[in-house]
Parts: C-alpha cells; sequence; structure tokens
C-alpha cells in the first residue's frame, strides 16, 4: 500500500530521521513509538502528506484513500452531528450544490428548445450518474447506521457539535473516518479523551479493519489488543518487529544488550587507538602510522545507544499531616447544568488512605463530582470534607491555571518552599524539561507540556487527599509509569478519574462506575470492575447486569428469560444482515469502479442495468431490515 524508502526530515540542521525505509500493507497494525521529540507525529503528517521530506520518496498504489486522525479536533462551530459526519462526503456534497443550482436553472427557464437549456439537460443528467456512482442516495443511510453503532441515538442526530464532550466528538471524527473507505488509517493518540468503552469499541473495529494502521499512542493496553507490529524511531533510526508492543520491549531489551556491548568493544579500540596515536605521534618514524590510525578513527561508524533516563524513577508524591478517618462524606447530592441534569441523589464515603477510580462513559458527570469534591462547582445536596483534609487537585483543564507570562523554571520556584527549592530542576528533567527548555515560557508550550509542568508542580506542595482527573493524557508511557507507581507509594487518600486501564490497574482498590445520573461501587481494581461488566465488547458493557436480570425475573414471571432468547435471536439476524450488507456494498463498489474506469464497456454487459438496480435495491431493504432489528434490540434492553 505504501512504501517508504530513505525518508529523511530534519529542523534546525538536527535530523529528526535519517533515510529511514518500511512499507506498510493491508492489515499492518503498526503502533509508532518513541521519546516525545523522536519525530512520530511528524512522520504521521508526512504520510498524510501534510509536508514533504527533505529527502526519500513516499510511493502509494493508485487510488489509495488515506484517513488521519489528529491529536486536535477542530470541528466548526453550528453544525449538527448530522452534519459534521456527512462532510466524510465532500465530492457527493459538491454534488448536492451542483444538483440544486442546476434544477433551479431549469425550474426558472421556458427556452425549452433553447441550446443552453439543452446543456443543462445534459449536464443534469451527468451530475445525476455520477452522484448515483459516489454512493449519493445510500450516503444519509449509511452515515446514520455508522453513528448508532458507536452509541449515538437518534436523538442525538441534530444536536450541534459543540454540546458534546471531548470524547463523543472523538466518535464523531471516527465515524467519519468509516464512512470514507479509507484504505490507511493513521491515528495520533487516539484514546485521549475516549472513555473506557470507546476505547474497547475502537479495538474491536482496528481489530477487524483490514487496510493497514499506524498508530501514535501512550495507551500501553491499547497498543498490545490492537496492534501487530510495531515501529520505534530512536536516534534518528527506526526499529521495526512484527510484534506488538510488549513483545517488541522484550527484543528492544536484547538489542540494547548487544548494542552496550559493541558499544563498550569500541570504546576500548578507540581508546587503544587513541593511546598509539598519542605514542607514535612524537617519533618521526612511526608518524605515518599515527596518521593512518586518525584516518580510520575519522571513518569509523560511531555507535549508539538510546538510553533510558533512570532519574525519573526517583519521584514521590509528599504527605501532609494524617486527616481523619473520613475524608469526604456526600449525601442526596445532585448537581444540573441548565435543564441538563447529570448527577441525582449521590451517597458516596471517602475514607482515609483508600484508592478509588472514577469511570464510565463521557459526560456522565465524573469530572463534576471531581470538581464538587475540591469545592470548585456550587451543588445541591451535602458535601464534607473530613478532619485535617489538604486537598491537590489535578483537573483536565489545569493547564488553564498556570501563567504564560513566566517561565518553567520560574513557576516552579514560585510554588517550592525552602526544603525543596533546591530539586526543582530535577523534579523539571523527571518530566521532560532539561537544560534550556526551563527558561521557555508557559505560553509557548503545548498542551502536552503544560499538563506535565502541572504535575511536576504538584510534587512541590505536601496533600494527604489527592484528586486527579485524567492525569495521563498526554504523557509518554514511560512517564505514566513513573507516576502510577508515584501514586501507588503515596501515603494519603487517591480519587482519580481516569479512562486508561494499564494505568488503572493495581493502582486503586475500589471503582466507582458513572451511569444514568448515578455512581455504583465495585470493591477491586479495574480489571475486577471489566470483569464483572463483562466488558469484552462495546455492546455487552451496555447491557444490563446479572443482579438487575436477576431482579427482572421475579417481578416479571420469566418474561427477562424470553427478552434473553429474543435479543439473541436478533442479534444473530443483526449478524446474518450486516454480513448480506457488507457483501452487497463491496459488489457494488466494484461496479461503481468499473464504471469510473470504463463507463461504455461496463454498461455494455448483458443486463447491466436490471442487475445494478436490483442490488441496490436489496442493499435498500437490508438497510431498512438492519435498522428494525437495532431498533428493537434497544427497545429490549432498556425495557
Amino acid at each position: 500500500m505504501l512504501n517508504i524508502h530513505n525518508l529523511s526530515v530534519s529542523f534546525g540542521g538536527e535530523y529528526l530521521f535519517e533515510e529511514i525505509s518500511f512499507r506498510l500493507n493491508g492489515g499492518d497494525r503498526v503502533g509508532l513509538i518513541g521519546k516525545n521529540g523522536a519525530g512520530k507525529s511528524t512522520l504521521l503528517k508526512l504520510l498524510a502528506k501534510d509536508f514533504a521530506p527533505d529527502t526519500g520518496t513516499i510511493a502509494t498504489e493508485k487510488n489509495i484513500r488515506i484517513g488521519f486522525l489528529r491529536q486536535d479536533i477542530d470541528f466548526e462551530l453550528g453544525r449538527t452531528v448530522l452534519e459534521e459526519a456527512y462532510q466524510a462526503f465532500e465530492e457527493i456534497k459538491e454534488l448536492e450544490l451542483q444538483l440544486d443550482h442546476v434544477n433551479e436553472q431549469l425550474a426558472k427557464r421556458t427556452d425549452y428548445e433553447s441550446e443552453g437549456y439543452n446543456q443543462l439537460i445534459i449536464d443534469l443528467s451527468d451530475l445525476t450518474h455520477r452522484y448515483e456512482i459516489l454512493g449519493g442516495y445510500n450516503y444519509q443511510g449509511d452515515t446514520e447506521k455508522i453513528l448508532l453503532g458507536l452509541g449515538f441515538k437518534r436523538e442525538d442526530f441534530d444536536r450541534q457539535t459543540e454540546t458534546f464532550s471531548g470524547g463523543w466528538r472523538m466518535r464523531i471524527e471516527l465515524a467519519k473516518l468509516l464512512l470514507q473507505s479509507n484504505d490507511v488509517l493513521l491515528l495520533d493518540e487516539p484514546t485521549n479523551h475516549l472513555d473506557i468503552e470507546s476505547i474497547i469499541w475502537l479495538e474491536q473495529f482496528l481489530n477487524n479493519y483490514s487496510g493497514a494502521v499506524v498508530i501514535v499512542s501512550h495507551d500501553k493496553m491499547f497498543l498490545d489488543n490492537v496492534t501487530n507490529r510495531t515501529i520505534e524511531i530512536s536516534l534518528g533510526r527506526i526499529y521495526d518487529y512484527n510484534k506488538p508492543y510488549s513483545k517488541f520491549l522484550e527484543l528492544r531489551s536484547e538489542i540494547k544488550e548487544q548494542q552496550m556491548n559493541a558499544l563498550k568493544n569500541q570504546e576500548r579500540e578507540i581508546q587503544q587507538a587513541e593511546r598509539l596515536i598519542e605514542k607514535f605521534r612524537a617519533k618521526s618514524s612511526k608518524a605515518s602510522m599515527a596518521q593512518s590510525l586518525i584516518k580510520k578513527l575519522d571513518k569509523m561508524e560511531r555507535i549508539e545507544v538510546d538510553q533510558d533516563d533512570n532519574a525519573v524513577m526517583n519521584l514521590h508524591f509528599p504527605v501532609s499531616i494524617t486527616p481523619g478517618k473520613v475524608v469526604a462524606e456526600i449525601e442526596s447530592l445532585s448537581k444540573n447544568y441548565g435543564e441538563k441534569e447529570v448527577l441525582k441523589n449521590i451517597n458516596l464515603l471517602i475514607e482515609r488512605d483508600s484508592k478509588t477510580a472514577f469511570v464510565g462513559q463521557n459526560g456522565q458527570g465524573k469530572s463534576t463530582l471531581a470538581k464538587i469534591m475540591v469545592g470548585e462547582i456550587e451543588h445541591q445536596g451535602k458535601m464534607k470534607l473530613g478532619h485535617n483534609v489538604q486537598i491537590g487537585y489535578f483537573a483536565q483543564n489545569q493547564a488553564e491555571y498556570l501563567d504564560g507570562n513566566k517561565t518553567i523554571l520560574d513557576t516552579m520556584i514560585d510554588a517550592a518552599n525552602e526544603k525543596n527549592r533546591s530539586t526543582v530542576r530535577d523534579v523539571l528533567g523527571s518530566f521532560l524539561f532539561q537544560g534550556d527548555d526551563v527558561e521557555k515560557y508557559v505560553k509557548v508550550l503545548s498542551g502536552g507540556e503544560r499538563n506535565r509542568l502541572a504535575l511536576a508542580k504538584m510534587l512541590l506542595q505536601p496533600f494527604n487527599v489527592l484528586v486527579m482527573d485524567e492525569p495521563t493524557n498526554h504523557l509518554d508511557i514511560k512517564s505514566k509509569n513513573v507516576l502510577k507507581q508515584a501514586l501507588k507509594n503515596f501515603g494519603g487518600t487517591l480519587v482519580v478519574v481516569s479512562h486508561d486501564r494499564d494505568f488503572l490497574q493495581g493502582l486503586t482498590n475500589k471503582v466507582y462506575e458513572f451511569k444514568d445520573k448515578k455512581i455504583k461501587e465495585y470493591l477491586g481494581d479495574i480489571d475486577f470492575y471489566l470483569e464483572q461488566r463483562k466488558a469484552e465488547d462495546f455492546r455487552k458493557i451496555e447491557q444490563k447486569s446479572d443482579a438487575e436480570k436477576k431482579g427482572k425475573e421475579k417481578s416479571k414471571g420469566g418474561n427477562e428469560f424470553k427478552d434473553q432468547k429474543k435479543i439473541k435471536s436478533l442479534k444473530n439476524k443483526l449478524s446474518s444482515v450486516e454480513s448480506k450488507i457488507a457483501t452487497l456494498e463491496k459488489e457494488i463498489a466494484q461496479i461503481d469502479h468499473e464504471l469510473l474506469m470504463d463507463y461504455d464497456a461496463t454498461i455494455a454487459k448483458p443486463n447491466f442495468f436490471d442487475g445494478y438496480q436490483h442490488k441496490k435495491k436489496d442493499l435498500e431493504s437490508l438497510m431498512e431490515k438492519w435498522e428494525s432489528i437495532t431498533l428493537e434490540l434497544e427497545e429490549i434492553s432498556t425495557n
């Protein structure tokens, strides 16, 4: 699909990568990894042809379609969910405008015998034909199908995109990529701002995707679950292995060990040569030998090893005084944003030294409750902090609390005290701010850099309770591991809002799921929660719990059992219909391609138009059937 040959890119005279080569094939799901600044996002932009490399080529097969999911989604204000999703069909939407214009002209004119009117008729025929070939009569149904499959409800279709949280807007962008039928997907941090359910759905989609995928992600579990190949950018080179992330790390560790041994041997060779040069240089009879050794050293290709910076492994959050046994007590708490009710009659007790995770879909009130706990927003009901509670709070928008006119170093020094002021540079270094970087002004930092600075700043103040809202966004895998270890070692109470399953594994001993304005307690870590919710896929996590089902069986006298049989039957039908739809769509797409390549030869085939129209009617019928079954399934599941 894509052939990358001798690709080089430099900034400020220094190479990000130099003469790298690799090939992408259908079915490749590549995890693109490397340190911050290694060039991962740059390589994605090169593959997307946002800009050209300094040297080298990117060869693509003819008519390859490349979709790029960027880190930051920039939607145009004023569009509904449907209108935004329709942006996937640029040519179809342009044709609709042209068709409207031609029809408007035809309605106005009365010179039916003129050449101009005849040309409008020809234009209408050509545009209509092109519109049909591109799927103009099917795209609206296809869009609704994808949006429903991604968890949107029909009443969401006409809502403005800006009324949705970041995770739901990411789903709209994903829907657009799916609808474009791309051959290659480039995904830059696709799990940022996605809730756990969305991530599970995305994993399933990518595992069934037949094209090539290149993913930049700091979500270790996501990479392990999705990728079958890993490419690491390190010191301007790439290391390419057909292994998912964790297995690649094992191989990479062996390679580094071999490199270190080779480096030591080379250093001994260099030292020996330098001693001989120094020895022979003073003797005229040996001068030519010294020159020969100097030339040999000049030509020698020096071995470089990308070393891990282990200084980051020493982070810890200082603990202040010991609080009372009850850290926070919440009774009958509710919260509304205008007419929208987010939380209703919540009861929650946070005890000293507990480690608690808030999980659930985006927009269900996790961040809202975190803000209420730290006194940032008003609410109805009771929220009382315990004796001697001192809270450190990391917000999703923590970067907005930083002064843009201060340097990184000044920001940290101002937050430090006499005891830890001398450690400021060490703390900054552990969060990847080193050397002259500390003199940068906050206002020029990226979102990820600001988040790291906000985390570093928290290390300077002692607390006994930490409330952290999505602290891992924009952190690389190593930094996340360091943060996780620091939080595990934290001697106080932790409340963390996160969608990162790997980060939450073993970190918390209690999970609260936020759903339908309520919260539900699970006494275990994230693995226990997922096991209880049977979260193998996006649809299962939406089903009722076993306890709820048993309760319904008692109250409905066995109707629940019948419902389960009905659900199973409907799912089988749905699977069959989806399979037929996929087959027909593929056949129609092939015919459309043939029409574009050689229109006259294609329509000359016997009974071509009858067969073509028959397939399209069958597809329309199947789409209606799919929608009917889906609605019936939803109705049974919500009863």
